[in-house]
């Protein structure tokens, strides 16, 4: 396994030479007036929190205050920031923050208050221009055809299962937890989740259960520990997640009545079943596969069978300009990946001829997870226990990740939910 740094920065920045090479500098030459157009822009559409800036010419400004929301302080070292954040979105954001062109005591209220004024801030702070038609053009050779879902899985997944054991909880879950109780650990929370979703689907001792994305099995584990008799198939496209889950259920006794295979759903046909589990998994397909996704849950299913999905939406009001280009996450993170869009989701899962139940949403559950996971791995980092063959610039980056997903779900433009979807006969 070889992870020197940023693997899909390299790709994104050979892409996009005139923002990544010469295009921040010489815009940065401007005078300090036009950044403070800029500024002028951002603040007119920050309706709720402020941001106390701190700019290059030694100028303190506050942008924002007119409304309770987010607040968060941000040093501006050089103006290149804001050329890079006005010609590339979140993209160029965070490449400004790797070259030290911005700084704050705490990023998380300042990804919270972009996302909370999302709708209002239109495109002042996303791609624009060459940047974004180049962005777009690279996220779109991420696409999710076989081989490139094999692809972009790999390239997150199988980062190795030593690097994520060593932060996730000891069921190595890597979705939101459900904190039902105020005190709970994360390793409880994460199981009160796999309960949570086991419980939509009526399962009893003889009922044969899909999960389509089983990551490391451990809702396969809990599945097996409460109806032995159950017969489970898992699915992934990850190597490293296959080796793992097998491994478990093997060790826990459950081999023989428990199967994980190296599938692409699509490529599935082993129904019906009597329920399917999908935890977070749709966001990684596109939104080109949604109707696809749906079909297979619907062909897999018997009529009455019931399909639990916990799935990740960004609010429809801004999909559009969230699919037009391609953000932080879809760039260095998941490359082919896409939030969903939960009005659309529903009337295509209608049209599947799914019946969409017993929605709930959780995403302050969410950034609290996030929040978890990245203390855990700020001690690994600490203790010195990160592979050798991770560097600064891996470090820096899933910091990084882990502060701008927390900080979107705090936002409350970004949200977590578990839905039943019930075959129609």
């Amino acid at each position: 396994m070889n992870a020197p740094g940023p693997r899909s920065a390299q790709r994104l920045q050979a892409s996009d030479p005139l923002l990544a090479r010469t295009g921040a500098s010489l815009l940065a030459r401007l005078p300090a007036s036009r950044f403070h157009r800029l500024l002028d822009r951002i603040d007119e559409g920050l309706e709720a929190g402020s941001l106390e800036a701190h700019l290059p010419d030694g100028k303190i400004r506050i942008l924002g205050g007119r409304a309770d929301g987010p607040a968060c302080i941000v040093y501006l070292h050089s103006w290149r920031a804001l050329v890079r954040l006005g010609l590339s979105g979140s993209v160029g954001w965070y490449r400004a923050w790797t070259k030290g062109e911005w700084e704050s005591p705490d990023p998380v209220p300042l990804f919270a208050l972009f996302m909370a004024n999302a709708r209002t801030l239109g495109g002042s702070a996303r791609a624009s221009g060459l940047s974004r038609l180049l962005i777009r053009l690279w996220h779109a050779l991420n696409g999710n055809s076989r081989k490139g879902a094999r692809r972009n899985i790999a390239y997150h997944y199988d980062l190795g299962n030593a690097f994520y054991a060593l932060w996730l909880d000891p069921s190595m879950t890597y979705s939101s937890a459900l904190y039902t109780q105020p005190d709970m650990t994360l390793a409880d929370a994460q199981a009160a989740k796999i309960d949570a979703m086991l419980d939509r689907l009526g399962l009893s001792a003889n009922s044969r259960l899909l999960e389509i994305g089983c990551g490391w099995g451990s809702l396969a584990l809990r599945a097996a520990e409460r109806w032995p008799e159950l017969r489970y198939d898992g699915l992934t496209l990850s190597t490293e997640q296959k080796g793992w889950a097998d491994r478990r259920l093997a060790e826990d006794g459950h081999g023989d009545r428990a199967t994980v295979r190296l599938t692409d759903y699509r490529d599935h046909g082993d129904g019906p079943y009597d329920a399917i589990a999908s935890v977070e998994m749709v966001e990684a397909i596109g939104q080109k596969q949604w109707p696809e996704y749906l079909g297979a849950i619907h062909q897999l299913l018997k009529p009455g069978g019931r399909a639990a999905i916990q799935f990740i939406s960004i609010d429809d009001a801004i999909f559009e300009s969230y699919a037009a280009s391609a953000d932080f996450i879809q760039a260095y993170i998941f490359p082919g990946g896409c939030l969903i869009a939960r009005d659309r989701f529903r009337a295509l899962a209608a049209e599947a001829g799914l019946e969409w139940q017993d929605e709930t949403s959780m995403g302050s559950d969410y950034a609290r997870t996030l929040l978890e996971w990245r203390e855990r791995f700020d001690i690994v980092i600490e203790q010195g226990c990160l592979p050798h063959d991770f560097d600064e610039q891996f470090v820096r980056l899933w910091r990084f990740y882990l502060m701008y997903c927390e900080g979107g779900f705090r936002g409350g433009g970004i949200d977590t939910h578990q839905v039943t979807l019930v075959r129609r006969a």
